[in-house]
């Protein structure tokens, strides 16, 4: 019996051992991944930020350290608030919006009716276009002199809005481009969410007299609500660096007046024909500062919610 008992103790080690080695064989592609994809290139970002990369110096490999002096520039830039305050209206508006849509879409499709999934599929459709698809669909419709958005206006007795190059208009227009298109990523995140919610609740909540408002207001909102942190976080994060809509609408202008810290930081690098690739690194990792900035908030409100 004892003997027994010492070959299973002694037994237990390799066996241990094994699956630590079994564990550890599935996880080494995500580290690679992790490593190949996020670590190293955050990494040479920072390193870029921290010295003066010119071509010359990448061809050579010999760039000046320039400590956060990058950094100070950028920030002592007089296009650096204005930027910040482009970024935070079309960020916060994007999202606003898109959740808003989103969240109405949801609850409307949520119910069973004639060609609810053709509809469904059908709103998706700017979530499957190329972006440079979308946006010089959305160049051709805010065109000031032929677009077809200024025809209609212009039939209910509303004169030319010259929506891309006015500075008062331009942000506006591509605010309203990037909300057509994340309106399909929130519609189908909520929809699934909306999946999970027991109808039971709506069934008992109906009994005691609730009206289409008090159920999504007792019910719908409040356990949907990770869901829709977690949609909010990711729509921030998308938006953030959004490049591609603004500069092929806009190409930040006319005047910056739709510049964004993304759009601030691809023309440093690559719109001007003389890359700054130093200033335009520093810029990506603010953005990054902010966009880590916002998933921590998140983390800390959700263990706030778990523990409550």
């Amino acid at each position: 019996m004892t003997a027994e008992v010492g070959g299973a103790a002694h037994a237990a080690p390799p066996r241990r051992r094994a699956r630590r080695w079994t564990a550890l064989a599935f996880l080494t592609p995500l580290i690679v991944y992790l490593l190949a994809f996020y670590a190293y290139p955050l990494y040479r970002n920072i390193d870029l930020s921290v010295h003066d990369y010119t071509p010359r110096a990448f061809v050579q490999g010999d760039p000046e350290f320039t400590g956060l002096d990058n950094y100070l520039d950028i920030l002592s830039d007089d296009a650096f608030l204005d930027a910040l305050g482009n970024t935070a209206l079309f960020t916060l508006g994007s999202i606003a919006v898109q959740y808003a849509l989103g969240l109405a879409l949801a609850v409307f499709f949520h119910r069973s009716f004639p060609l609810s999934a053709v509809l469904r599929a059908m709103f998706l459709v700017p979530w499957l276009l190329p972006l440079i698809v979308s946006a010089s669909t959305w160049s051709w419709m805010l065109n000031s002199e032929n677009g077809i958005v200024n025809a209609a206006l212009q039939a209910f007795g509303i004169g030319q809005i010259n929506w891309l190059t006015s500075p008062d208009t331009s942000l506006l227009a591509v605010t309203v481009a990037n909300i057509w298109l994340g309106v399909p990523f929130n519609l189908v995140i909520l929809y699934a969410g909306l999946q999970n919610i027991p109808a039971d609740l709506y069934e008992a909540a109906g009994l005691d007299g609730a009206n289409a408002w008090q159920r999504f207001r007792r019910i719908t909102f409040p356990l949907l609500r990770p869901v829709s942190a977690i949609t909010l976080l990711l729509g921030l994060i998308y938006t953030l660096k959004v490049v591609d809509i603004i500069w092929i609408m806009t190409r930040g202008g006319p005047a910056d007046a739709s510049t964004t810290l993304a759009i601030w930081s691809y023309r440093e690098a690559f719109g001007t024909g003389q890359p700054d690739f130093s200033p335009a690194a520093a810029v990506g990792n603010l953005l990054i500062l902010i966009a880590f900035v916002a998933g921590l908030v998140h983390v800390r409100l959700q263990r706030r919610e778990e523990t409550a």
